[in-house]
């Protein structure tokens, strides 16, 4: 294994890192998820064109009709783009079965999946290094008669170097000394895998000394998984030891513990290592929110780059020391990635906190009333409620009494009822500037019903539109249990960007009322100004 004293004696960290994107293909073993043909489309136009990716795996080879689907129209919208060859399938040593597959999908690169240590090659192929090898050939050269480049994965490679080295050079001789097959024995490049995540980095750079020393003129790539928690730290590694390439999958989603997270990846390279890539970082924040849609997997609130709080002070002394000469910042501003900086409101926030979000809303108190209101906001958090910066105004009417924060539309009565083998319906009578007005409708449930009435009220009696809503999105408060209050948020499409309110009530339907009365407030008060 390497030792810290070698360190210094590793390879030059490259100036440019090549990174591929697997979310389509090894992404998409992550337990409980399957991606539509459009949806892969979707993602892979972003990957491509937005992102910036320089290579995506989209689809594994002969597994199924909708993933023929799929793969047929990634490649037919990248050959309409001139960006073709940058789309990949992973293939097998099938006799050619997976390099006819990709070629009826229009597709001109094959990830040739092969075996890296000596036992997955004798115990699962139950073949020798030298029937394996030639079979590999042979694919190779099947491929380049199909005009599909061939780039070639070592299963296992992490447990070939570490059980049987001699293997793993044995394949790795063979292959790019066959001389009939051109360059690298017709191979573009050689993707290494630590396939059961059991690699560390010293044992990372440590492999790629003894590849890249043997093999120096060789492109390789690495390939991580998360089981130890160290793909990120092990892929780094890697290009400090020479790697050329590096695979990633959006949000690291992944079997078992998934893969190298592609926006940690990206901001360590850039920051700590001083590396160029073509990712477009100010994307990847889109991208995360996309690929978290459409895979059902939630992102955690806490991972770097793209999570919910990485960019939210919560600590008022924080919030202090960013007001004087940016004491709390680093690399990582969040305009970088397309997102902002936020500060918490809750019974950590201070003084600091609520100043800095007041400045936003353009709200000027008194010390005297700012320490008021910090003292409310504290109180509620106690509660474990969640205070949002659109809440603000109102405990601020609410702390100070102050007239002209007073509710400007406000709910009269309200009736919602539902019935078997009936459309759920809403009566609604709401006030707005002193005027109160009266609608009914039937919507597709309780809450659906009552904003259909809304609707109703704003363009028959008003003339106006009303937002639309983005996400409905229910919870306990954090720390909650099950007899806990419930919590709604909502967010609405507003002026071209989203609003965002929360309600909280024992009832579901009472909560997303109140979240949707404080949008029509905080609307109503832009519109009077």
């Amino acid at each position: 294994m390497g030792t810290p004293e070698k360190l210094n004696t590793y390879h030059r960290i490259l100036p440019f890192v090549e990174i591929m994107d697997s979310t389509l293909r090894d992404g998409e073993q992550t337990n409980g998820v399957s991606f539509l043909p459009h949806e892969k489309l979707v993602m892979a136009r972003k990957l491509l064109s937005d992102v910036n990716v320089d290579r995506i795996e989209v689809a594994s080879a002969r597994v199924s009709e909708g993933e023929h689907e799929a793969v047929s129209k990634i490649c037919a919208y990248a050959q309409k783009m001139g960006l073709l060859s940058r789309v990949e399938v992973l293939g097998f040593v099938d006799g050619g079965q997976s390099i006819d597959w990709i070629d009826s999908c229009g597709g001109l690169v094959v990830n040739l999946l092969a075996k890296g240590s000596l036992k997955h090659c004798t115990h699962q192929l139950h073949k020798t290094p030298e029937e394996h090898i030639n079979d590999i050939l042979s694919e190779v050269e099947y491929a380049a008669s199909k005009g599909i480049s061939v780039n070639l994965y070592l299963e296992d490679w992490s447990n070939g170097m570490k059980d049987s080295p001699e293997y793993v050079y044995q394949l790795m001789d063979a292959i790019t000394s066959s001389s009939p097959l051109g360059k690298q024995g017709g191979v573009q490049r050689f993707m290494l895998p630590d396939t059961l995540g059991v690699m560390n980095p010293l044992q990372v750079i440590e492999y790629f000394r003894k590849m890249i020393k043997r093999y120096p003129d060789v492109h390789f790539d690495f390939h991580a998984h998360n089981d130890y928690d160290l793909a990120v730290s092990n892929s780094l590694a890697a290009v400090l030891s020479g790697a050329k390439g590096l695979h990633v999958t959006v949000n690291g989603l992944g079997e078992r513990c998934g893969n190298a997270p592609m926006a940690s990846v990206q901001a360590i390279l850039k920051d700590q290592f001083h590396a160029k890539t073509n990712i477009v970082e100010s994307q990847l924040n889109d991208l995360s929110r996309m690929v978290e849609s459409f895979s059902g997997i939630t992102v955690a609130p806490n991972q770097p780059i793209v999570g919910e709080n990485v960019f939210t002070q919560v600590a008022g002394v924080h919030a202090d020391g960013d007001s004087k000469d940016k004491l709390y910042y680093n690399e990582l501003v969040p305009e970088r990635f397309g997102r902002k900086r936020e500060y918490a409101l809750g019974k950590n926030s201070g003084k600091a906190n609520i100043a800095k979000n007041l400045e936003e809303l353009g709200l000027e108190l008194t010390p005297e009333q700012t320490r008021r209101v910090t003292e409310r906001i504290t109180e509620l958090g106690d509660k474990k409620e969640i205070v949002t910066q659109e809440d603000l105004p109102f405990i601020v009417s609410d702390v100070l009494k102050h007239d002209g924060s007073e509710d400007k539309v406000k709910l009269i009565s309200y009736m919602v009822s539902t019935a078997y083998g009936l459309r759920p319906g809403a009566n609604v009578k709401v006030e707005i500037n002193g005027h109160q007005y009266d609608g009914s409708a039937v919507g597709d449930g309780q809450y659906d019903a009552f904003v259909k009435a809304l609707r109703y009220i704003y363009k028959k009696h008003l003339n106006r539109t009303f937002p639309m809503l983005a996400n409905y999105q229910v919870t306990i408060p954090p720390g909650g249990r099950t007899d806990a209050l419930v919590q709604t948020v909502i967010s609405w499409h507003y002026n071209g960007g989203i609003l965002r309110t929360r309600g909280l009530d024992a009832d579901q339907t009472e909560a997303a009322i109140k979240a949707t009365f404080k949008m029509l407030n905080i609307v109503e008060s832009e519109t009077s100004k």
